[in-house]
């Protein structure tokens, strides 16, 4: 389905759209690359084929306004990156997932639904705060498409994802059927478009070459996988290393979470992120439920932190891809990158500790959990990127930091501390702002006066 979609043109479809829709405002291009690489790369499911489609397009569009290169990689490395954990695909890590825990493939989409835009969200506050404070504008409007003409154009590739949606999370069919009328849809609709249609006859063995080829990819990996997982159950190995880490962790999940993610991050610098959960969910998934935490958490707690690998230096393969597209220092894009993508390491511990994040308790907990986080999340991105109205102060930063974690934590006392903390923080820099206005009013009246005068 994927690869019907992108070789009849999907990529630059959904960086068109992303243009039409972003590209005029503040630091445009840069929304672009999130939009258009978080449409991307949920369906690639792959971050350095992300960043290198849709980079060539993004990164030279945002260096060109004014972004700095490391900054402009960074921001293509963490949206693209951030496609392996948003749904419908994440990657086919979830289709896998859904196998583990034996539980429809489409509650664990919904599930990590949230936690993915939260992630996107710390990323736009902070690139449009970038924005503000290097006084960047967007793209002229005579050099965007226009939204009503890209649909026209693109509305083809349109059908045949909702359809896949459509069977998915309605139908409640198997992801692997769901693909195939999505094929099937795309089939028809290109029927009604000569030019897509010609280039579906052309390349159709190229198509069916590359599906091949990717399906022995994943098929290798999961056989060795297999291997691993058999050996490790057959000799015990796999729960005596679960009851290792719980012993290292002396019962505290706190401690044991971040030996996970510490570990999810290692084993998964340079390996597919298939490849990565399926290790991690035999090596360091048991380990996480033995000490109560929710199964679907677990799991897409690894799988998070096995993502945040191709983001991570040293290794930080979608960070060095972007860098060479920006002709910046891959380690600087790197660390710029886990900047922006700050979130993706505090988040899983979040819904790790509070489930309600992924779905999972009253409808209440959840409102109050997503409304809390998203707000923390803002917040810390305002003290990450330190700046609001002006320039923050390290103290200042320091404060609305504090008073992000608060507002992220699951707990109803630490949310109101951060909420109150937050509310003083942002009545002090509003009085700041209208002190500084009216003093800019002042000396320009002032200077008129002095004008007149003369």
């Amino acid at each position: 389905f994927g690869r019907v979609l992108f070789i009849t043109g999907a990529g630059t479809f959904f960086t068109d759209m992303a243009l039409a829709i972003m590209g005029k405002y503040r630091g445009g291009p840069a929304k672009v690359a999130i939009v258009g690489s978080c449409l991307f790369g949920s369906i690639s499911g792959s971050a350095s084929a992300n960043v290198a489609m849709t980079g060539i397009i993004t990164i030279p569009l945002m260096k060109r306004i004014g972004y700095k290169p490391h900054i402009a990689g960074a921001v293509e490395a963490v949206a693209s990156t951030g496609g392996l954990i948003m749904p419908p695909v994440m990657a086919a890590t979830a289709f896998i997932m859904a196998e583990f825990l034996e539980i429809p493939y489409s509650k664990i989409a919904l599930s990590a639904f949230i936690p993915a835009l939260l992630y996107y969200l710390a990323v736009y506050v902070q690139v449009h705060l970038e924005a503000i404070k290097g006084g960047l504008r967007g793209l002229p409007p005579e050099e965007l498409p226009h939204l009503g003409q890209v649909i026209k154009q693109g509305w083809i590739y349109i059908v045949p994802a909702g359809v896949l949606l459509w069977c998915i999370f309605v139908l409640f069919m198997s992801p692997e059927f769901s693909a195939l009328y999505g094929v099937a849809a795309a089939a028809l609709v290109a029927s009604f478009r000569r030019e897509i249609r010609r280039i579906l006859w052309k390349e159709a063995f190229k198509i069916l070459e590359d599906v091949g080829r990717g399906v022995l990819e994943v098929g290798i990996v999961c056989a060795v996988a297999g291997i691993v997982i058999g050996s490790l159950s057959l000799t015990g190995l796999g729960l005596s290393l679960s009851d290792l880490l719980v012993a290292v962790s002396g019962g505290n999940v706190m401690f044991l979470l971040g030996l996970a993610a510490a570990g999810a991050i290692v084993l998964g610098m340079g390996m597919p992120i298939t490849a990565t959960y399926i290790m991690l969910v035999v090596l360091v998934a048991p380990a996480l439920i033995q000490l109560g935490i929710e199964p679907m958490a677990a799991h897409l707690f690894i799988m998070y932190f096995g993502a945040m690998s191709f983001l991570t230096p040293p290794v930080a393969i979608a960070a060095y891809v972007a860098a060479s597209i920006a002709k910046s220092d891959p380690m600087r894009t790197g660390f710029a990158g886990v900047r922006l993508g700050i979130v993706a390491y505090i988040v899983p511990f979040v819904f790790a500790l509070s489930p309600s994040l992924i779905l999972i308790g009253s409808p209440g907990e959840i409102l109050l959990t997503t409304t809390t986080a998203a707000m923390g999340v803002v917040v810390f991105s305002v003290a990450i990127e330190g700046f609001l109205f002006a320039p923050l102060g390290r103290l200042i930063r320091l404060c609305f930091g504090a008073g992000g974690i608060l507002l992220i934590v699951p707990d109803l006392k630490s949310s109101l501390a951060g909420l109150v903390i937050t509310l003083i923080l942002l009545a002090a820099e509003l009085r700041r702002r209208h002190a500084a206005s009216h003093a800019a009013t002042r000396v320009s009246a002032v200077s008129n006066s002095i004008d007149e005068a003369h």
